[in-house]
């Protein structure tokens, strides 16, 4: 055969297999998640912790880059506008991608369209908690007394329409109470003031609330969830306390900017999964009040679209807006 035809064949054939060779070879660098909150908040600490695992298991290091305000929005919209390619990915709420497509008129970004859903990470229980000195041991013993006495006590919320704004109201809407709701700019200024006494009580996610609770400056009285939380197993739910069946909430996930291939999603969706499946990880997270969940992309992608639906009930019943 020709010299000038084995180089021409060479060539194709090497140009044939390339594309293969570059989806095998990801990630051939560090990877930039962008954590849409505070650093040192309850959703970073989760995001670290987890996805610093999944770092092992891709091969790579991940960067985390924190891109705070507007309630998730400004670092979610920042993911969605990165090249899909696998490089940037978003660390996801049912703030970001549940509750804030209704409670913001214009949040930058839509939650359906602008991501690939990667995988659920947990699902995370909310605490009640009250702040020294109020006269109730139990989660009955506070529905009693806020019955008692319409619109005398106070809940603290970290902001109008976050999880924890919405998680009172939907306990306000199912128990039939009157309490005065004190939003917060943040759930660290809000639990402050609990712990301070200047409000009454707060139902925030466990992250948040756990460490307070464990270092004896609050008091928990119940979960929110269905179920009972690991780390706290003797903290009934408020299911058990007298309103059967309220569950409630929080969860996180990993979304990559639309467009980006499945190949790439599926390999990072593995790879969470394997990190998932560690036991210290999985001890880990349940100290902090987070259940692992995990699941494939479509599972995701149905999940939070019934999401959407769900948190948005609950915003317009609260009249909660934000332009």
């Amino acid at each position: 055969m020709p010299l000038s035809r084995r180089l021409l064949l060479t060539a194709l054939a090497g140009s044939a297999i390339s594309p293969m060779a570059r989806a095998q070879a990801y990630p051939s660098k560090p990877i930039k998640l962008i954590v849409p909150f505070p650093a040192g908040g309850g959703g970073d600490n989760l995001a670290r912790l987890t996805m610093g695992r999944v770092a092992t298991e891709l091969g790579q290091p991940i960067v985390f880059e924190n891109l705070a305000g507007a309630g998730g929005n400004i670092g979610s919209a920042a993911a969605a506008r990165a090249p899909a390619d696998g490089y940037t990915l978003l660390y996801g709420t049912n703030g970001t991608h549940g509750i804030n497509q209704t409670l913001y008129k214009r949040p930058g970004f839509d939650a359906l369209k602008d991501f690939e859903p990667v995988s659920r990470l947990t699902s995370i229980a909310a605490m009640v908690v009250i702040r020294p000195g109020l006269p109730v041991a139990t989660m009955g013993e506070l529905l009693q007394l806020l019955k008692a006495n319409p619109g005398k006590y106070t809940f603290a919320s970290a902001g109008n329409g976050t999880t924890s704004h919405l998680s009172g109201e939907i306990l306000k809407a199912e128990a039939g109470l009157a309490v005065v709701h004190i939003p917060y700019r943040g759930g660290a200024a809000a639990i402050t003031d609990v712990i301070g006494g200047q409000v009454d009580f707060m139902i925030d996610v466990m992250p948040n609330t756990a460490p307070q609770v464990r270092g004896g400056r609050l008091k928990g009285l119940a979960v929110s969830t269905a179920k009972r939380v690991p780390g706290f197993a003797d903290m009934p739910t408020i299911a058990e306390s007298g309103l059967p069946g309220f569950n409630v909430g929080a969860w996180d996930a990993i979304f990559a900017p639309a467009g980006t291939p499945k190949a790439i999603v599926d390999q990072i969706n593995a790879a969470i999964q394997k990190a998932l499946a560690d036991p210290e990880l999985r001890s880990q997270l349940a100290s902090r009040g987070a259940d692992v969940v995990g699941g494939s992309p479509q599972e995701l992608k149905t999940f939070m679209a019934q999401e959407i639906e769900r948190w948005g009930a609950a915003v317009k019943r609260s009249g909660a807006s934000v332009d």
